[in-house]
């Protein structure tokens, strides 16, 4: 069943000169890690940039899959894009943003996808959702406290801390806003990408941006995602590892600017073969 995802809006409401962009982030993400170039992207579009289900503050459910995902997008372009929107997502966003053009091409008039590609992955999230879940937050009265107990699982510093913004401190007891109980169990779906689109293919304008530091979209992706996108455009941004919109700002911003003026007005209506 589809979920009614919390959002963040930006932009012009009725005076839009370029249609709306919906913002899908990725996994552990939140739509505020998006303020900035949501901000920055919102001259002349509506901009809105949601909590992914099980994520933040939109509502918990067991299932997390691309699916699902996909139908609580097209809900949220339902209710607040008029129908139809450019849609921008990053990593499991970005599986969620090609999910839904494959199965909904109406919905989407341009695809932008950071780093990730329509493949099954090797890797698993799962020591860092383990790691969080074992955390006492009984013992937690700082965000340096919980730094601390997560070091030894979680060694890397950056993405310590990028994981503990998921950490709400508000209002009693620490908790984390993800559900992850349910990112436990969906793990082996996110990692992958759904075999019943095999032969599905959205033939609307589409922009690959992968990280020229990142090992998430590799030069032998690329048949595969121009077989599912016949009009993708791949760019790499040099420097930039997986979380390219936050380590290259600028240059995710020229990028997605400059398809978007190119690109964004045209509505495209293509059909699932």
């Amino acid at each position: 069943m589809a979920l009614e995802l919390t959002h963040l809006a930006y932009g012009p409401e009725g005076a839009e000169t370029g249609p709306p962009l919906l913002i899908a982030h990725g996994l552990f993400g939140q739509a505020r890690n998006f303020h900035t170039l949501a901000r920055r992207l919102a001259t002349g579009r509506r901009v809105i940039a949601v909590d992914m289900r099980n994520h933040g503050a939109s509502p918990h459910d067991p299932e997390m899959t691309y699916p699902a995902m996909a139908d609580d997008l097209a809900g949220a372009i339902r209710r607040h894009c008029d129908g139809a929107a450019v849609v921008l997502g990053h990593s499991m966003g970005g599986k969620a943003a090609m999910t839904l053009a494959l199965t909904e091409p109406g919905l989407v008039r341009g695809l932008i996808v950071a780093d990730i590609a329509p493949v099954a992955y090797t890797h698993s999230h799962l020591p860092y959702i383990r790691a969080m879940k074992a955390l006492d937050l009984g013992k937690v009265r700082r965000r340096a406290d919980a730094d601390a107990a997560l070091a030894g699982a979680i060694p890397d510093p950056m993405l310590r801390g990028f994981l503990l913004q998921g950490l709400s401190r508000g209002g009693g007891e620490p908790r984390w806003r993800f559900n992850l109980d349910a990112l436990e169990s969906g793990m082996e779906s996110l990692v992958g990408f759904p075999d019943t689109l095999a032969q599905a293919r959205y033939c609307g304008p589409t922009l690959v941006l992968r990280g020229g530091a990142s090992d998430y979209v590799a030069p032998g992706d690329f048949d595969e995602i121009r077989a599912r996108f016949p009009a993708a455009e791949i760019e790499t941004i040099d420097g930039a590892g997986h979380w390219l919109h936050a380590e290259q700002p600028d240059a995710f911003l020229a990028l997605t600017s400059a398809w978007l003026d190119l690109h964004g007005g045209q509505i495209h209506r293509s059909s699932v073969v």
